[in-house]
């Protein structure tokens, strides 16, 4: 057999597919670029309101200070 990609039906219409040989480049390479790339820290975020503050931010940003665009759509 050569290469390509073969199709076995089995019970119930399921199609079992076997791949012999097609990748797309080696797969020696896999992780190269996440591997070169400098590990940054994360950096400390304020902490997000909980409870009322954060349904008063919400309130604000969907009602409040609603921009429309042409159209009558909203941005959010």
């Amino acid at each position: 057999m050569g290469k390509g990609a073969y199709f076995f039906l089995l019970d119930d219409n399921e199609v079992f597919l076997i791949i012999n040989c097609l990748v797309h480049g080696s797969l020696a390479r896999a992780g190269k670029v996440k591997s070169q790339t400098p590990k940054v820290e994360a950096q400390e975020k304020k902490k997000t309101p909980k409870g009322r503050a954060k349904k008063r931010i919400l309130y604000n940003r969907r009602f409040v200070n609603v921009t429309t665009l042409p159209g009558g759509k909203r941005r959010m």
